[in-house]
């Protein structure tokens, strides 16, 4: 009985370990993701200047002339602090954890959020990126573990094109895979083509130009079927700061089926800092 427990020790101990280094991997491979996507920082950007907005719809250049300030370099690489709350139920019982987390955003190339949320004594922590999503169970156990596929990737491109809208405003500038259109007096499209994926995001605009609030169809299988499918997604933007000549919202609430009864704003952030690295240097946290 003794050489039974003793081998049991042991093989909870080898997978122990196992686990852990499985972890450590993880880690690697995210700090390597933010590496990678700080490094399209553009050495030395165009300053924002409004002719560079000439000919778009007008709430278009309302919100452009409110997000950035004439002189702006135009970063198009943000690295997004923030807290919060991440919602793991549903409408009727929201289940919030409280969430603090680091983002890198390179629209349209890709994005990571690295995340730690806890309730209590449980925690959970992992990240979402566009290669993949992974998230851990008291750092241990993995609860979470996809990607990969072009579900994931068209699901993801719709995430990271909506939130450049609201972080990093200069990677919509008119150019190559970027197109505006007009819905109505207060709101705009814009339409983001890359890699063979397309994703449209309605934006509605403030009269002094600010956004308000995000919207698009976003490819998911977050319903009850779990089927992918497109879904309204989108959110609410508020309490404006300045940032490096960027004016951008720091509170963000967001959720799938929005502006419908089963909205549920399942993501509730309040942003700590906004930085545009100048070089791959990348902060932990998790």
């Amino acid at each position: 009985m003794k050489i039974f427990f003793l081998i049991l020790l042991i093989l909870v101990a080898a997978a122990t370990v196992a686990l852990w280094f499985w972890r450590q991997a993880d880690h690697s491979a995210d700090h390597a993701a933010m590496a990678r996507l700080a490094a399209l920082q553009p050495d030395s950007p165009e300053r924002f200047d409004l002719s560079l907005i000439e000919g778009l719809p007008e709430p278009a250049r309302r919100y452009f002339r409110f997000t950035i300030q004439p002189g702006t370099p135009l970063y198009t690489v943000a690295r997004i602090s923030m807290t919060g709350k991440f919602g793991m139920g549903n409408r009727e019982a929201p289940d919030y954890m409280d969430m603090q987390a680091s983002q890198m955003l390179a629209m349209p190339e890709g994005f990571i959020w690295k995340m730690s949320a806890s309730r209590g004594a449980l925690r959970i922590s992992g990240s979402d990126a566009e290669q993949w999503t992974r998230f851990w169970l008291m750092g241990l156990l993995p609860v979470a573990r996809t990607g990969g596929g072009p579900d994931h990737t068209r699901s993801a491109f719709g995430r990271y094109v909506a939130e450049a809208v609201f972080w990093t405003p200069a990677a919509l500038l008119p150019g190559p895979g970027v197109a505006w259109k007009l819905v109505d007096v207060n709101t705009v499209r814009v339409i983001v083509r890359h890699k063979g994926m397309e994703q449209a995001v309605d934006i509605v605009v403030a009269d002094d130009g600010r956004p308000l609030q995000v919207s698009f169809d976003r490819w998911s299988n977050a319903n009850p079927e779990k089927v992918h499918r497109l879904q309204p997604f989108g959110g609410y933007l508020s309490e404006f700061r300045e940032f490096e000549g960027f004016v951008l919202p720091t509170r963000v609430e967001a959720g799938n089926f929005f502006a419908t009864e089963e909205y549920f704003p399942f993501f509730i952030a309040d942003v700590s800092k906004i930085e545009f690295p100048r070089s791959n240097k990348i902060g932990s946290n998790d």
